[in-house]
């Protein structure tokens, strides 16, 4: 049986997110725009139970500890029941932006936070081939 896994991005106007339902598809989805962080939380829950994720994978910076502590809250936050993993993050948003240069016009509508939880969920599907 495969896992269904979901990737969020943990900013603090926006989180990103991505899914993967089967094999290594990642597909980012809409943006959560926080306006606190209850209601974000409830909104990342309905996320989560709406795709029926089995594993979470949230991205954390390696080198922010105060952002670490901030993600470590929030993800307490959560009604989530299922494995919740931490993958380093660090680079991800520069590199999502870096994929969408040229491409469209850059706006903050949450685009590049998703793919930035879409790049997060990919390192881990990676690492965690090579462990497998």
């Amino acid at each position: 049986m495969n896992k269904k896994l979901a990737s969020i991005d943990i900013g603090l106007k926006r989180i990103g997110c991505a899914i993967c339902l089967a094999s290594d598809i990642v597909t980012p989805q809409d943006a959560i725009l926080r306006k606190n962080r209850n209601q974000a939380a409830r909104d990342t829950d309905a996320f989560l139970k709406e795709w029926d994720i089995d594993t979470l994978i949230v991205g954390s910076p390696a080198s922010n500890e105060e952002m670490q502590r901030r993600i470590k809250h929030f993800v307490s936050l959560l009604d989530f029941d299922g494995e919740i993993c931490f993958v380093n993050e660090d680079m991800s948003s520069i590199e999502a932006e870096d994929s969408m240069k040229g491409l469209i016009k850059y706006k903050r509508d949450g685009r590049v936070d998703s793919l930035a939880a879409k790049i997060i969920l990919e390192r881990y599907l990676v690492a965690s081939k090579k462990e497998g």
